[in-house]
């Protein structure tokens, strides 16, 4: 049996996406002692305290209870944070269900979405492997490019995806430009603004993707517990949107697909959280400028902006330069991937973990300078 025939087209030509394998496999294949993950965003202080606790004690005879089917204790505790309707948030199995509901929601075959060529790639492929066609406009100076995005809207633009700060680059629309960009969309799509790393950003001008939603009904907001609340391998995500739009997208949303420890736990975040996002900040913070002064060191390219990691370009291809690092125990992002080739993402951790990955950079480089003597 052929079952390719069975398999729409857009679907036999969309590539899988290979996760990483397991740390002790990984450790096993190259031949290093210990791994440092530092490709994946994730924050090295773990969970705020009350989330940790509500985790560390969770009774296990809970497990055997489904959760809530719509995260209802988790979506009024948004509300009262956010002074938002309850009946608003929308909250997934991390962000990527979220994504793929909204899609499913607004989008038919024919259709069309919006966004960036170098951005989160799980628009791009949600919509692709949808039958959905994906407009992708090219970055300026590592930003999204404003009117490019609104010379790309058609009739059949369905969606336009903004993710501020834009992962990887770091880069973000201030106030002033969002504002002006949403009113030359004029209601005609849904605009959404991924928020996922908005916690790392104290710039008084970023905008706040709620505080957008009072003025423009068609913003829907993106946010997640997975990066400042170090919850991803709970896997929990959210979106917020007007009652006259979620009412849409809730058709589309898997029930009781977010499990009992990440709602409780997710919750326990929000009402706990002052000293762990001032404690992450002053990490990243020391981090970034560590890593800066790095590539300035070693002559490389380097794009820094906002969120818990930085690029950078170095003289030697990237999926080369990752397998070097494993052997010396440093898991990184290779970029070619997110249309970078030739350029790293380096998540920030720990100055002991830094300092280490610095050392193995270095060492790589002196022997890749002397090799070519």
């Amino acid at each position: 049996m052929d079952w390719s025939t069975f398999i729409p087209e857009y679907v036999r030509s969309f590539e899988a996406y290979t996760p990483s394998k397991p740390d002790d496999i990984l450790m096993a294949e190259y031949g290093c002692s210990q791994l440092h993950r530092l490709n994946n965003n994730e924050n090295p202080l773990g969970p705020p305290t009350l989330a940790a606790e509500i985790i560390r004690r969770f009774p296990p005879e809970k497990a055997a209870l489904y959760p809530s089917g719509d995260s209802y204790s988790l979506r009024r505790t948004l509300s009262e944070r956010f002074g938002l309707s309850p009946d608003g948030f929308l909250v997934g199995n991390g962000s990527c269900e979220v994504i793929t509901a909204v899609i499913k929601a607004f989008c038919a075959a024919g259709d069309n979405i919006v966004t960036a060529d170098r951005t989160f790639a799980v628009y791009e492929w949600v919509a692709s492997f949808s039958g959905v066609d994906a407009r992708l406009v090219p970055l300026v100076d590592f930003t999204f490019d404003d009117e490019g995005i609104l010379s790309r809207i058609d009739g059949r633009t369905k969606i336009l995806f903004l993710c501020n700060p834009n992962n990887p680059t770091g880069t973000w629309w201030d106030r002033d430009r969002m504002h002006r960009f949403l009113e030359r969309v004029d209601g005609r799509c849904i605009v959404v603004v991924d928020e996922a790393y908005r916690e790392y950003v104290s710039d008084p001008d970023f905008p706040d993707g709620y505080e957008l939603m009072r003025h423009f009904e068609n913003v829907v907001v993106f946010r997640t517990f997975s990066k400042m609340y170090a919850l991803a391998g709970l896997r929990i995500g959210y979106l917020a949107a007007s009652e006259a739009i979620s009412q849409f997208i809730r058709k589309t949303v898997v029930a009781y697909s977010v499990n009992r420890p990440a709602q409780e736990a997710a919750q326990a975040a929000l009402l706990d959280d002052g000293r762990h996002i001032e404690n992450t900040r002053a990490l990243v913070a020391e981090g970034k400028a560590f890593l800066k002064r790095l590539a300035a060191e070693l002559d490389f390219p380097c794009q820094a902006g906002e969120g818990n990691w930085v690029m950078m370009k170095t003289p030697v291809n990237d999926t080369l330069l990752y397998r070097k690092l494993m052997k010396q125990g440093f898991m990184i992002r290779t970029m070619t991937g997110f249309r970078f080739p030739g350029w790293i993402r380096i998540t920030i951790r720990e100055m002991e973990v830094m300092r280490a990955f610095a050392e193995a950079l270095r060492r790589i480089f002196a022997g890749e300078r002397e090799s070519v003597r």
